[in-house]
């Protein structure tokens, strides 16, 4: 009998025995989530498109082809010319095809670091969605031990009767107080249901699919220290690097498109006999080599360019500031919860224990003739409460923790 009473707290301190198991279970998960995540897939596009357009700068003008017919052929003194044919090629200046690659490239860069923001966001969501199925489990296991102890102390009250020391009244009592916690159970597998649909739409799978949840979590004897600075690599934070160097580049850019263009083309003029004289020339055709030479004179629009280009670093250095103080009051918010979860779960286990001698008081009670299940009742209903609120420290203290994973790890 004694040790059925205790089964609440003896499950609540073997709760936190394995971590590893779930740390590799989650990564899997993660994983999964990463490689089937539609989000994930468009943002892998998006970045295949920007390294296409590498490829699509690398061009020149398109060439220029003309041809033409003298209606009225000019007589010149080695013949008449009968039509016109020319060809241009319009080259751009040393440097500017160089200038828009780079350009090209560092856009690149920056939707590659928007795919990994994508993909920490993406871990975020489904360690939290795991964290919520695993205090659902928990808390129904609990439910269910519970509901298991106050069987057993109905079975002790209906043995009581006969020897008039406990009344009917004690017996609905403790069966009104499992149908409670039964129904606590039933409500909280319909939440699970739910909250596993989400999970699995997170891994873009069925949302019936089932899900394993590790039973139980090991709190960290003491927690990592980081240094002040550990924001600085955030990708959130890189994303505002890679646009700084995007303007950068598309400055020099601008600059290079100021320079002139280079033309070089043939005019090539077919030419007719003369038939009433006979010299050299007569008749050659004309080739006419050129070189031309295109000058942005009216300067205006790249002016125009380099100012924005300016204005557009500024805005994007305050963007950065501003989400650095953003990350920033986020990090202190987890840690500090994180730290509040920990004293939490230290006071409920303070708590258990104080509801265990409690408990050991009413058994030997018991044994000496008396008991009071009204007081029985309550120490039970203390402990579930303990036992409840130790399983949502530790689940806060691990979104929390998944939260500060977001901001600081590599």
């Amino acid at each position: 009998m004694k040790s059925l009473l205790h089964i609440a707290i003896i499950f609540h301190f073997s709760l936190f025995a394995f971590h590893s198991a779930t740390a590799q279970v989650l990564e899997q998960y993660i994983n999964t989530a990463q490689q089937n995540n539609l989000e994930i897939q468009a943002y892998n596009l998006r970045y295949n498109i920007a390294e296409e357009k590498v490829n699509e700068v690398d061009w020149i003008p398109n060439t220029e082809l003309s041809a033409g017919y003298f209606v009225s052929e000019p007589e010149t003194r080695t013949g008449a010319q009968r039509a016109r044919f020319s060809a241009r090629q319009m080259l751009p200046w040393f440097g500017t095809i160089t200038a828009r690659e780079n350009y090209a490239s560092s856009m690149a860069d920056a939707e590659f670091v928007e795919v990994a923001i994508a993909k920490r966001k993406l871990a975020l969501a489904v360690s939290q969605s795991y964290y919520s199925l695993y205090e659902i489990r928990a808390e129904q296991r609990v439910l269910d031990k519970n509901i298991q102890l106050l069987k057993t102390y109905q079975r002790l009250a209906l043995t009581s009767i006969e020897v008039g020391k406990a009344t009917a009244v004690d017996v609905l009592r403790l069966q009104i107080r499992q149908n409670e916690l039964q129904q606590q159970k039933d409500v909280l597998e319909q939440v699970y249901l739910g909250e596993q649909t989400s999970f699995n739409k997170l891994l873009n799978q069925d949302g019936n699919k089932g899900v394993t949840v590790v039973e139980e979590f090991l709190l960290p004897e003491e927690d990592i220290a980081y240094a002040q600075d550990v924001l600085s690599l955030h990708p959130e934070l890189l994303k505002y690097d890679k646009l700084y160097e995007s303007i950068t580049q598309s400055e020099l850019l601008n600059q290079a498109e100021r320079n002139p263009m280079i033309g070089i083309g043939v005019d090539y003029v077919p030419v007719s006999e003369r038939a009433d004289m006979n010299f050299s020339d007569n008749g050659k055709d004309i080739f006419m080599p050129m070189l031309s030479v295109s000058i942005p004179i009216f300067s205006k629009q790249y002016d125009s360019k380099s100012k924005q280009n300016e204005l557009r670093q500024l805005e994007i250095a305050a963007q950065k500031d501003n989400r650095l103080n953003v990350l920033e009051s986020a990090f202190a918010k987890a840690i500090s919860q994180r730290n509040q979860a920990r004293i939490k779960f230290n006071t409920q286990h303070k708590n258990l224990k104080q509801a265990q001698n409690a408990e050991e008081i009413l058994i030997k009670n018991y044994e000496t003739g008396t008991i009071d299940f009204n007081d029985l009742l309550d120490i039970q209903e203390l402990q579930l409460k303990f036992q409840i609120n130790q399983i949502k420290a530790i689940t806060t203290y691990y979104r929390q923790s998944a939260v500060v994973n977001y901001l600081v790890n590599p």
